[in-house]
C-alpha cells in the first residue's frame, strides 16, 4: 500500500441538512436527555441502569454491592460520547456540565495503577484478567477511550483523556508478545479502533503497538479462551453452537478468515481497527483480510437495508445468502458498525462501493432504530412482522412490533445517537488535492488547511431528490480534485461547473472535476431519482419471485396502516406503475409511493389444502412508506419484500 492513496475525514463540518437536522435535533432534545436518566435510574417504568450508582460506589462515595450488567460503563462512554458531539454544534453549559460531572466521577473511581471498571473495583480487583472472554474489561475500556477521545476533539478538556491513557498504560503493562504479559484479546471487540483513535492524537507507537497486537494475537492456537476456560472454570455459553470460538472471531488468526462469521456487532467492531491498523502501518495483508471480510458481508449477509446478523442465537451472522426477513435479527449496534468499518474502508481506497454501503445504512438500517420522536428503539430491525406470530410464536419472540421504551441491555440506543450526532464527520475525505464528497448531507466545512484552504456549502434535498448544489470559495488558486461520489443506483446525471456543461472523469464510483479553483465556483449535480425494484440473487431463498421497492437510496415497505392486513397475500404486477408524492404531513415529511397491485382473497372457511386454480384476487392500490419510518403509527404488519406476478 501507497501512503499517499488514503484519505482523511474533514473534521470542521457543520451540518445544514432539511433532512438530518430534525433527526440530530430529536437525538440532542430526547434520546441523550433520556439516557441520562436512564444511566442515573431516574426512568420508573424501566429496568434501572445502575451505571452512575456504580461508579459512585467504586469511586467510595456510597456502600452497595455492584448490579447491572457487567458491561454497564460502557452505556455511560457511549452517553459522554454522543453528548460530546451534539456540543458541537449546539452548544449547552447544562449538558457539559454533567459530562464534567461525570468524567470527575469516573476519575474518582480509577484506581492507582490507572485501572477503571466498576465491575471489579466493587467486586474484587484481584479477579480481574480472570474472564476476558465474557467480562467485557477491554470493551469498556474501549469505549470510554472512544468517549474521552470525542470530549477532547469537541472541548478541548483532556481530563478524561489523561485518565484514559494511564488506563491503557496500565492495560499495556499487562497485555502484550513479552514474557510475563498475558497473550490474550478482547471477547468483544471494540478497543482496537479505540487505541487507534488515541494514537491519531498522541502519536505514540505503543498505542499503536497494542492496537495491532491485540489483533495479531486474536485467533492463534490453542485458542487463548479455551485456557481460560480450564484455568478459571468459566461458563461457556457456546459449547453446543455450530460457531464455538467463531462466536468471538477467534476461531482463525484474522489473516486466514475468510468470512464474516459470529457476533455481528463484535466482528464489524474488530473489521474497523484492523482497517485503521492497516492505513497506519501499510500491512498488505491485513488489507486483504479487511477486503475478505467486507465481501463476505456486503456480497452474501447483508439485508438491503444494510442490516446486518441474520439469527437471534448469537446476534450472529450465518451461512451465505440466508437472509429471512421475519426471522432476521439485524441489531441497530451491528448497522452503526457497519457505517464505522464502510468508513475507514473508504479512507484506506476511495471506491464508491463503501461509500454507497455507508448511505444505505445511515439512510434505512441504522435510523429505524429509533422513533421518529426519538422516544421509542429497536434493537432488532425485521423486514417483515405478523403481530401474532410475533407475540405468540418463540422463534419468533425478539421481533417486536413495536419500539421499545429502553432496553435492559442498553447498547443500541446510545450507539444510534453517537452515529447520527457525528454524521458530519462522514460526509467529505480528503487527499492532499483531492476533495471527496461521499454523502450528499446539507452543510458547510472548511477544507484543506493553511493557505489552501477552501470552504465550501453543500445544498440538497436528499434523500427525496437527487439536486445537489456546491458552493466553493478558494482564494489559493491552485489545481485540485473535486470528487462526487456517484451511488449506485443512480443511472442519469447532469453534471455543471458554473452552468456550465462539466468535463469529469469517471472512476470507482466518482466523478472527478480537476481544474484550478480560485474564487466562487458552483457545481450542480442533478440525479434522476426514480422508483426501481430490486430483487435478491436466487441463492437468498426466503425471496424467490418478490421484488423490494427502492427509490434513491431509500428502501420502502407497506404497512398495515395504509395497506390494510394480510400483506403476504399482496402481489405487484410485472410491469408496476409508480407514482411518487412528497407528503409533509406524513411521518415528518417523506415521499410516499402508489402503485396498483393485487390482493389474494382469503375465505375463512377454506380447507388446509386446495386444488391449483382456487385463487381470487382483487386489485389494491399500495400505498408504500420509507422503511425507516415504519411503526411510527398504529402497530401491525410490514413487509418489505412483495411478490411479483
Amino acid at each position: 500500500m501507497n501512503q499517499k492513496q488514503f484519505s482523511e475525514a474533514v473534521s470542521s463540518v457543520t451540518v445544514r441538512d432539511t433532512f438530518w437536522d430534525p433527526v440530530m435535533e430529536v437525538t440532542r432534545t430526547q434520546m441523550i436527555p433520556y439516557q441520562w436518566k436512564a444511566l442515573n435510574d431516574e426512568l420508573p417504568d424501566i429496568e434501572p441502569s445502575h451505571c452512575i450508582r456504580n461508579f459512585k460506589v467504586a469511586a467510595g462515595l456510597m456502600e452497595a454491592e455492584f448490579d447491572g450488567r457487567v458491561f454497564q460503563d460502557s452505556d455511560v462512554a457511549k452517553w459522554i460520547e454522543a453528548a460530546s458531539y451534539s456540543l458541537k454544534w449546539h452548544p449547552d453549559e447544562n449538558l457539559e456540565k454533567e459530562i464534567d460531572d461525570t468524567v470527575e466521577l469516573i476519575i474518582q473511581s480509577q484506581q492507582p495503577d490507572g485501572y477503571i471498571g466498576t465491575y471489579y473495583s466493587i467486586k474484587g480487583l484481584e479477579n480481574r484478567w480472570t474472564n476476558i472472554m465474557r467480562h467485557h474489561e477491554l470493551y469498556c475500556a474501549g469505549h470510554m477511550l472512544e468517549a474521552a477521545v470525542a470530549y477532547y476533539h469537541v472541548t478541548g478538556k483532556d481530563k478524561l483523556l489523561q485518565a484514559m491513557i494511564r488506563f491503557v498504560d496500565y492495560i499495556d503493562s499487562v497485555f502484550g508478545p513479552e514474557e510475563g504479559k498475558m497473550h490474550a484479546y478482547p471477547g468483544h471487540e471494540v478497543i482496537e479502533m479505540a487505541l487507534m483513535r488515541l494514537y491519531e492524537i498522541t502519536k505514540e507507537e505503543k498505542h499503536l503497538r497494542l492496537a495491532r497486537y491485540f489483533i495479531d494475537e486474536r485467533g492463534k492456537q490453542p485458542c487463548y479462551f479455551e485456557n481460560e476456560l480450564e484455568t478459571y472454570h468459566n461458563e461457556y455459553p457456546w459449547k453446543d453452537s455450530f460457531f464455538q470460538f467463531h462466536y468471538y472471531q477467534a476461531g482463525a488468526p484474522v489473516r486466514e478468515m475468510k468470512e464474516a462469521v459470529g457476533h455481528a456487532v463484535r466482528a464489524v467492531y474488530l473489521y474497523s481497527g484492523m482497517a485503521d491498523v492497516a492505513r497506519e502501518t501499510l500491512d498488505d495483508s491485513l488489507y486483504e483480510a479487511c477486503q475478505a471480510m467486507w465481501n463476505s458481508i456486503v456480497e452474501r449477509r447483508m439485508y438491503i437495508t444494510g442490516s446486518i446478523g441474520a439469527s437471534a442465537y448469537g446476534e450472529a451472522f450465518t451461512i451465505d445468502y440466508d437472509l429471512p426477513g421475519d426471522l432476521v435479527y439485524g441489531e441497530t449496534c451491528a448497522s452503526v458498525g457497519m457505517v464505522f468499518f464502510a468508513h475507514r474502508m473508504l479512507k484506506l481506497s476511495q471506491r464508491g462501493e463503501y461509500a454507497d454501503i455507508m448511505e444505505r445504512l445511515l439512510y434505512n438500517g441504522t435510523i429505524s432504530g429509533m422513533a421518529l420522536d426519538g422516544k421509542s428503539f429497536f434493537y432488532v430491525n425485521p423486514l417483515e412482522v405478523y403481530p401474532k406470530k410475533n407475540e405468540e410464536v418463540q422463534a419468533f419472540r425478539h421481533v417486536k412490533v413495536e419500539r421499545q421504551k429502553w432496553f435492559a441491555c442498553a447498547c443500541c440506543p446510545p450507539n444510534l445517537a453517537r452515529l447520527v450526532e457525528s454524521v458530519g464527520s462522514y460526509i467529505y475525505t480528503q487527499r492532499e488535492k483531492q476533495l471527496f464528497i461521499n454523502l450528499f448531507i446539507g452543510s458547510e466545512a472548511e477544507v484543506f488547511y493553511g493557505e489552501n484552504s477552501a470552504y465550501i456549502t453543500l445544498e440538497t434535498g436528499y434523500p427525496w431528490n437527487g439536486k445537489v448544489k456546491l458552493v466553493m470559495e478558494c482564494e489559493s488558486g491552485r489545481e485540485w480534485d473535486v470528487a462526487l461520489h456517484l451511488p449506485d443506483w443512480c443511472r442519469e446525471f447532469e453534471l455543471y461547473v458554473d452552468g456550465e456543461s462539466a468535463q469529469y472523469m469517471q472512476s470507482e464510483g466518482y466523478l472527478y472535476l480537476r481544474q484550478c479553483w480560485k474564487g466562487r465556483h458552483e457545481i450542480s449535480f442533478n440525479m434522476k431519482m426514480e422508483v426501481r425494484e430490486v430483487r435478491s440473487n436466487p441463492k437468498v431463498r426466503d425471496n424467490i419471485g418478490k421484488v423490494a421497492v427502492m427509490r434513491g437510496p431509500v428502501v420502502y415497505c407497506l404497512e398495515e396502516e395504509d395497506n390494510g392486513a394480510d400483506l403476504h397475500c399482496v402481489e405487484i404486477p410485472s410491469h408496476a406503475q409508480f407514482e411518487e408524492t412528497y407528503r409533509p404531513d406524513l411521518l415528518g415529511g417523506v415521499v410516499t409511493i402508489k402503485s396498483i397491485g393485487r390482493k389474494m382473497m382469503l375465505e375463512e372457511e377454506s380447507p388446509l389444502y386446495l386444488e391449483d386454480g382456487w385463487e381470487r384476487y382483487e386489485e389494491k392500490e399500495l400505498l408504500w412508506i420509507p422503511y425507516y419510518s415504519w411503526a411510527n403509527r398504529e402497530a401491525g404488519e410490514m413487509i418489505v419484500w412483495v411478490r411479483k406476478h
